[in-house]
């Protein structure tokens, strides 16, 4: 089992910056992609951003040039460093693990709010 751990979010005027970190403990090891995601009051979850263990990186389109996801493999954490923030980044934000067998463990989530 992993079990997953998101830093404390919080509350940010527009335009001001954030950084996530999710650390994952218990077995961690196959660790194949990490990611966030993140849900707004009433919308569905949605893709923020991923980042396999070769590094390469995936982006919502609205949040490309503005948040950067990163990983530490010795620490197994993951963080996401969120630039420019707009109110419509409101959400909580998860962090997930995905094995290369293909097993999926979420962290319980850490709410961002973005005031304008």
């Amino acid at each position: 089992q992993v079990q997953l751990v998101e830093s404390a979010g919080g509350l940010v005027q527009a335009g001001g910056s954030l950084r996530l970190s999710c650390v994952a403990t218990g077995s961690t090891f196959s660790i194949a992609t990490m990611g966030w995601y993140r849900q707004a009051p009433g919308k569905q979850r949605e893709l923020v951003a991923t980042i396999s263990s070769g590094g390469n990186t995936n982006y919502a389109d609205s949040v490309k040039g503005r948040f950067t996801i990163s990983r530490d493999d010795a620490k197994n954490t993951v963080y996401l460093q969120m630039n420019s923030l707009k109110p419509e980044d409101t959400a909580v934000y998860y962090c997930k693990f995905t094995r290369y067998a293909g097993m999926t463990y979420w962290g319980k989530g850490t709410l961002v709010t973005v005031s304008s």
